[in-house]
C-alpha cells in the first residue's frame, strides 16, 4: 500500500508498505484524509526532538471502516465514516491513575513517537475508533486538532461568566475560540494576521486584537473595564505570548498553556503570587473533547472550507510542506487525500 514518509530533514517520499493485518480486537480503517499539523511541519524542518526519522506522519484522521476483527462490537460495521484517537495510554502512570490518559507519561502519538496514519490503511484497536455516519471523512480530519483547543477550554473551566483571551488563531486556537463561545464566554482573539482574526470573529470571538498593530494591554483594559481577562489560553508557544498571558490575565485568573516554547522564558514571578493565578498545562484531548467537536461539526455552522488551506495528493506532500514552511502564518490545515 501507499504511504508517505518523512525521510530526513526537508525530504518526503511516497513509499510502499505492507498492508496491515487486522487482529481479532482491531479495526482496519481505509484512510481518506489526513491532516498535516504543526508537529509534522517541525519534523519536516528538523525541529521536532520527539521524532526519530524516518517516520510516517499524520494523526488527524478521516477514514472509513473497512473491516473488523472477530472480537469487535457489531456497532463498528464496515462502511461507517470514522476518525481515530491517535494517542496511547499505559494505564499505570500517575496521569492514567488520575483518569487523565491524554497526558500519559508514556504516550505515543501517531506520527510522533510512532508511525502515523498517512497510509492507505491502518489497523488499530477498536477502542480507538470513533465512528459517525453524519460526518464526512474530510470533516473528520478536522476533529483531532480542534479537540485540542476544546480540551484547553475544559482545563480552564470556562463558563458564561468569563472573559477569555485566546492567543494564537491557528487551528487549535480557533478550536478554543469555538468552545469558549459555545460555553457562553465573551472571547477575545489575539493574532498577528487579520484574516485569521476575521475567521475567529465568525467562529464566535466578540473582540479581536492584532498584536502586531495594536496595543494589546490598552485594548484589554478597555474591553474588561481594567480587570483583564479571566482566562488566557496560550496557543502559540513563544516567549512573548507566554509573557503576555502572565502579564494580562486578571487577578485570580487562569492561564492555560497549549503551545510550548523552544527556548527558556524569563517571567515576573511576583505576578504568580500577587495575582494568585492558576497556571495549567493542556495536552492532547480526551474522548469527550472529540465528541464535543463532532457535535459542533454536525450543527453545520462551522465554515469548514475556510479551515482547509489545501488538499493534496500523496505525491504532492513534499510540495505541500515546502509551501507551508515558506509561509506558516497563512495556513490552517493542509489535508492529504488518499
Amino acid at each position: 500500500m501507499k504511504s508517505i514518509q518523512i525521510i530526513s530533514e526537508g525530504r518526503v517520499a511516497v513509499i510502499e508498505k505492507e498492508m496491515p493485518r487486522c487482529g481479532d480486537d482491531e479495526i482496519l480503517v481505509r484512510i481518506k484524509y489526513v491532516g498535516f499539523c504543526g508537529s509534522d511541519l517541525n519534523t519536516f524542518k528538523g525541529l521536532n526532538p520527539m521524532v526519530t526519522l524516518p517516520v510516517v506522519p499524520g494523526h488527524e484522521i478521516g477514514g472509513i471502516i473497512e473491516s473488523a476483527g472477530a472480537n469487535v462490537p457489531e456497532v463498528f460495521r464496515a462502511g461507517l465514516n470514522c476518525t481515530v484517537n491517535p494517542y496511547t495510554a499505559c494505564g499505570h502512570c500517575a496521569s492514567c491513575r488520575n483518569s487523565r490518559p491524554n497526558a500519559c507519561r508514556y504516550n505515543k502519538t501517531f506520527g510522533v513517537q510512532r508511525d502515523g496514519a498517512m497510509s492507505e490503511y491502518i489497523a488499530v484497536p477498536w477502542q480507538k475508533v470513533i465512528p459517525d455516519a453524519a460526518i464526512t471523512p474530510r470533516n473528520f480530519a478536522l476533529v483531532e486538532p480542534m479537540s485540542v483547543g476544546f480540551h484547553a477550554v475544559a482545563r480552564a473551566e470556562v463558563s458564561d461568566l468569563d472573559i477569555v483571551m485566546v492567543i494564537g488563531c491557528g487551528m487549535i486556537g480557533v478550536g478554543a475560540v469555538v468552545r469558549s463561545a459555545i460555553r457562553g464566554a465573551r472571547v477575545i482573539a489575539v493574532d498577528v494576521d487579520d484574516e485569521k482574526l476575521a475567521l475567529a470573529r465568525t467562529l464566535g470571538a466578540a473582540y479581536t486584537i492584532n498584536s502586531r498593530t495594536e496595543n494589546v494591554h490598552e485594548r484589554l483594559q478597555a474591553i474588561t473595564a481594567d480587570a483583564g481577562p479571566d482566562v488566557v489560553i496560550e496557543a502559540v508557544g513563544a516567549p512573548p505570548t507566554y509573557r503576555m498571558a502572565i502579564d494580562e490575565v486578571a487577578f485570580t485568573g487562569r492561564v492555560v498553556c497549549i503551545g510550548y516554547a523552544k527556548t527558556e522564558i524569563a517571567f515576573e514571578t511576583k505576578y504568580f503570587v500577587m495575582k494568585e493565578m492558576d497556571i495549567r498545562g493542556s495536552r492532547n484531548a480526551m474522548p469527550e473533547d472529540f465528541r464535543a467537536v463532532m457535535e459542533y461539526l454536525k450543527r453545520g455552522t462551522c465554515p469548514v472550507e475556510a479551515l482547509i488551506s489545501g488538499v493534496y495528493q500523496p505525491e504532492e506532500a513534499q510540495e505541500a510542506l515546502e509551501k507551508w514552511a515558506e509561509n506558516p502564518g497563512k495556513v490552517f490545515r493542509i489535508l492529504i487525500e488518499f
